[in-house]
């Protein structure tokens, strides 16, 4: 692996300033298949495609004005499934770490991302070729010669595609808008809570094409009449706010592995009298509006913007982190919840009869949901740091009142 360094990219810095106890700012991809793991032979397949990735095979060092990343001759190694989803990952005082991990139980593998690395769908490539390699290692007859996932070189999986694709435009920046936060305790000691819910992709589809709306929107508004029936009677005037992650390489010719990604906000203040049928078209027109592409565009410049302000660059970096992290405290404020939809998660043919589904989650010092679908099976998987777990009954209460078959798993919290 030849010796190199990178730069953090904008979003990187932000998660870097603001990485905590309770969210360390780490995400988790999970593919299940249909047998055993073998793990010697998942080792093998973790450092062969390792090569493939040397971007990730790198190591979180502070500079005078920024973080950077450099390359490392650690060897990755897969290991039996021992700690919390989402544990912490990057710690300043445990320098020289790669800034991931593999684990498997039983016939599971995970792979978990420090966010400053790269985003879902960076992560998403990384494990489908882990896979990929593992099960052309387990069945080299049948699968020895299949050619990679994604197809892209390795500088297109470099790229800092906000860089890349900065035009300087302004940007535009929205008046602040204090969101509803969920009320009520949060658990003890920095736990979260993970609910992995599978549902009937074409159930939920067919729900969504009724009311004549997308997936994401009809899920959206389900999670936003959830929290509005959850809700004090005092707070019900208060705007309810779901953010949504956007893949920008929908929008840009990017085949990246690190982030690249923005966020957009769907906002609603109850009347008190909407139903799912009427609110789901509403959040639908608001989030293609956040869409559209000028609005992409707008976004995407604003996260490159700051880096080419010449005052900024030799700030130092506990000054900017100090700065960062307050503007992060302050988009927060802006947020009910989180809803990420990784969309239809796909593989080769030939591998599909090996493999059973993925989930993902994230951690979040409130309530993020991670989305995507594999085949028929569409999952849910939510981290939440409350106590209490109202919200999320209300939501699978009304999912399955629509008529969805849900079949719901939690883990267990210390008290």
């Amino acid at each position: 692996m030849p010796d190199t360094w990178y730069k953090v990219d904008n979003v990187a810095k932000v998660f870097l300033a603001s990485a905590s106890a309770r969210d360390p700012r780490v995400f988790r991809l999970s593919c299940t298949l249909n047998e055993e793991i073998d793990p010697a032979l998942l080792n093998e397949a973790l450092r062969q495609t390792a090569r493939e990735f040397p971007q990730f095979q790198v190591t979180l060092h502070r500079g005078v004005f920024w973080h950077y990343l450099e390359s490392t001759h650690e060897i990755p190694e897969a290991r039996p499934e021992d700690k919390a989803p989402c544990a912490p990952l990057y710690v300043p005082r445990r320098r020289n770490r790669l800034l991931y991990r593999v684990t498997y139980f039983g016939s599971r593998v995970n792979l978990e991302m420090f966010h400053a690395v790269t985003d879902g769908n960076g992560g998403l490539v990384y494990l489908k070729a882990i896979v990929q390699r593992y099960l052309m290692l387990r069945y080299p007859d049948r699968l020895g010669d299949l050619p990679g996932q994604d197809g892209a070189s390795a500088a297109d999986r470099e790229q800092d595609s906000y860089k890349n694709f900065y035009t300087g435009g302004q940007a535009k920046t929205p008046k602040p808008i204090k969101a509803y936060h969920i009320r009520g305790a949060l658990l003890p000691y920095d736990q979260l809570q993970f609910f992995e819910a599978h549902l009937s992709a074409k159930q939920v589809l067919a729900r969504a094409r009724a009311l004549n709306v997308t997936l994401t929107s009809y899920l959206g508004a389900a999670m936003m009449m959830a929290i509005y029936e959850e809700m004090p009677a005092l707070a019900r005037k208060e705007t309810v706010t779901i953010s949504l992650p956007v893949n920008l390489r929908n929008y840009y010719p990017s085949a990246t592995a690190r982030n690249f990604f923005s966020s957009v906000y769907v906002r609603y203040t109850f009347a008190g009298d909407e139903k799912l049928a009427t609110l789901a078209p509403l959040f639908d027109a608001k989030l293609k509006d956040q869409l559209r592409p000028e609005n992409i565009r707008r976004q995407m410049d604003g996260y490159e913007t700051l880096e080419h302000v010449p005052a900024i660059r030799p700030v130092p970096l506990p000054i900017k982190n100090w700065a960062v992290n307050l503007f992060t405290k302050l988009e927060q404020r802006q947020v009910t919840a989180v809803l990420s939809n990784l969309g239809r998660i796909s593989l080769a043919e030939e591998l599909k009869p090996y493999v059973k589904g993925f989930v993902g989650f994230s951690s979040s010092n409130r309530m993020f949901t991670t989305a995507g679908s594999y085949g028929d099976d569409l999952v849910l998987g939510t981290a939440s740091a409350y106590r209490s777990t109202n919200v999320l009954c209300r939501f699978y209460r009304l999912l399955t009142q629509e008529g969805l078959d849900v079949t719901l798993y939690a883990t267990e919290v210390e008290k």
